[in-house]
């Protein structure tokens, strides 16, 4: 099912590896890189939000800039995070009562301490999702459509989001579970997201598509936040469309229609960034010459404190 696609060594020892699974895919959708079975349904996790936006856009939620990233997040929970899901909702005519994501911390190391300095709990407002959570519940008062039953598999905004993520992966979904946060999860392949996140990217002008890509790209603090791997990639990237899942997923298109989508098999992020940096140098992209992609392409090895090694893509995705 999966292969190796990192190495994790310490010093000049290999330590470990991680297997995974690559779908990369050049401008006309032709196959660049695959590594094991790219055509076997998974689910996306959080690299499903950008369709998931596009859905309630569709379905007539008025959102745009950094507001409409935000709905596209999984955000580190900081203040300008927390403020921008209180402002959908107070847009809506609602509050923080009205979400029902799973209460949890932030997941930004210097937002979680800033917020348990300052006597912090578990929220639905500091969950990572809560800008997804919001948008929902916006785009529910947009339709007139009850708020408090809004992650129902069956509830009319969901049926809508399920229809969009299935129109731009050209294929049906295999499989509906519930995510972390509590909504409805929807399962596809690694090509499948791959091509969604090349119809994201290369949206016409004017295009709901084109919305959701632009705010993403030029808001990409809200769509992770300070420091985060995703928020530095589309940063290095103009015109990209990023975004990581939980589980090891990692999904992104160029503004060309070349995709990536990828997952680590045993659910690790820390291999996540070098293996979608092998695939963009596989894509032709001229990694080496930014500071940012070449940071990302390893990660380091620590022992002591210090870098004694690193994690970096396996040889099959090096060539």
């Amino acid at each position: 099912m999966h292969e190796v696609v990192a190495e994790v060594w310490r010093g000049d020892f290999l330590e470990s590896v991680h297997h995974g699974t690559v779908h990369a895919a050049g401008p006309e959708g032709q196959t660049v890189l695959s590594v094991g079975e790219t055509d076997r349904p998974m689910y996306p996790r959080s690299s499903n939000k950008p369709l998931q936006a596009l859905g309630m856009l569709r379905a007539g939620l008025d959102l745009d800039g950094e507001l409409l990233a935000l709905a596209c997040a999984s955000h580190s929970g900081e203040a300008f995070h927390l403020d921008g899901v209180r402002r959908i909702l107070e847009d809506a005519g609602l509050d923080t009562g009205a979400l029902q994501c799973t209460a949890a911390l932030p997941i930004g190391e210097a937002a979680l301490r800033t917020y348990l300095a300052g006597g912090g709990i578990p929220t639905p407002l500091t969950m990572n999702c809560s800008g997804k959570h919001a948008a929902m519940l916006a785009a529910c008062v947009a339709n007139d459509w009850d708020t408090r039953t809004y992650l129902d598999r069956n509830h009319p905004l969901q049926r809508a989001l399920r229809e969009t993520v299935e129109d731009l992966t050209g294929e049906k979904v295999a499989a509906t579970g519930v995510d972390g946060c509590g909504a409805p999860l929807f399962a596809t392949t690694y090509r499948g997201l791959a091509r969604a996140f090349a119809k994201l990217a290369t949206g016409p002008d004017g295009s709901l598509e084109r919305r959701v890509a632009h705010a993403m790209n030029t808001h990409a603090e809200y769509v992770g936040g300070t420091g985060r791997d995703v928020t530095r990639l589309m940063g290095a990237l103009p015109g990209s469309v990023a975004k990581d899942g939980a589980e090891g997923v990692y999904a992104l298109a160029l503004p060309d229609g070349s995709a990536v989508a990828l997952k680590i098999a045993d659910g690790s992020t820390r291999a996540r960034p070098a293996v979608m940096i092998a695939a963009l140098r596989r894509l032709g992209v001229a990694t080496d010459t930014d500071k940012t992609l070449t940071e990302l392409a390893t990660a380091p090895v620590l022992g002591h404190g210090r870098p004694v090694g690193e994690v970096r893509a396996a040889q099959a995705l090096r060539q």
